[in-house]
């Protein structure tokens, strides 16, 4: 229990509001152009260079021609590869131009389809957002005239923020009655056989283990006992700490496993715990000084003396304090 009196058990549902964050637009990449494909360059033209007279003082003038020709024959096979690529030059730019074209179109396509994808999810994050905002003051709004739903809600998020040990799981079921502004709270808890009954653990150093020591029957009924008495006196803390209008004026609690009932063999709640306490005796409460059990009998509350056997109490007969 001591872990709720330092806790301030309201909730400010505005708080519970959300506000729209939008992932970044996934295909980023899609929202740069192509660059325009670089023109082709024409290297400048090839020039015939007349070829050096050989030396020698014999067959100087044919040894001269000989190689003339043969340059002026390579000079002439350049120049017409030149003057193909030159004239190929306009097609090839129109060509890449083209390709350039029908890439960017793609790319126009793609992005238009993802940037509607995009938007229509944003839309969709905002409307929920809306939506559940608009819920929140609905709610607000709801709680403020003391609205059955709105008040049973409100009092269902504050016992979700209520954190048990995993080991032991608490589930809260309530409902409020606007006439009498009276709260009926079932708290189920776990049935005593799913709990552990380990008293301490020692090491065995000649087995190397870690060995349990059971508790005895009456302690383990003590210590089931006492965990109820606190999840008793939690659960109407939290409520009425939580509830700052003043909506409800009194609580029914009852608490209890949903097992199998001992006489019957039947899955059902068993009541180990009843009582019915006022807003107004319950917070005049030091609840950081109180023995639970002594607390419970000040209410008036029927307290199962053996709740580790599943001895139900008669909750008919609780009174109003």
């Amino acid at each position: 229990m001591k872990a709720t009196l330092d806790v301030d058990d309201y909730v400010d549902l505005d708080s519970l509001k959300k506000s729209v964050e939008h992932p970044p637009f996934p295909r980023p990449e899609l929202q740069t152009p192509r660059p325009l494909p670089e023109p082709i360059q024409i290297s400048d033209p090839p020039v015939f260079v007349e070829p050096e007279v050989p030396k020698g003082l014999f067959g100087k003038k044919k040894r001269h021609e000989e190689i003339r020709l043969q340059a002026w024959t390579e000079y002439q096979q350049a120049l017409q590869q030149w003057e193909a690529f030159r004239d190929s030059v306009p097609a090839r730019q129109a060509q890449l131009t083209s390709q350039h074209g029908a890439l960017e179109r793609t790319r126009l396509d793609m992005l238009a389809a993802a940037e509607a994808q995009y938007e229509a999810e944003c839309r969709l994050r905002e409307q929920e957002v809306a939506e559940h905002n608009s819920a929140i003051d609905a709610l607000i709004a709801g709680l403020g005239y003391g609205v059955v739903d709105a008040v049973q809600e409100y009092i269902g998020i504050v016992l979700a923020n209520s954190v048990y040990p995993a080991s032991f799981e608490v589930v809260h079921e309530a409902a409020f009655e606007p006439e009498t502004a009276e709260l009926k709270l079932t708290v189920i808890v776990p049935a005593p056989e799913d709990l552990k009954t380990v008293k301490a653990y020692r090491y065995v150093k000649a087995t190397d283990e870690v060995a349990e020591t059971a508790l005895s029957k009456t302690d383990a009924n003590n210590r089931y006992a006492g965990a109820l008495h606190q999840v008793a006196l939690r659960s109407m803390h939290e409520i009425f700490e939580a509830d700052r209008r003043g909506i409800i004026q009194a609580i029914s609690l009852q608490v209890g496993p949903r097992t199998k009932d001992p006489a019957t063999g039947r899955q059902m709640f068993l009541p180990l715990i009843a009582v019915t306490a006022p807003r107004q005796k319950f917070t005049e409460f030091d609840l950081a000084g109180v023995v639970p059990a002594a607390t419970l009998q000040h209410l008036g509350a029927a307290v199962s003396k053996t709740p580790a056997a599943l001895t139900v109490v008669d909750a008919s007969g609780v009174r109003r304090s």
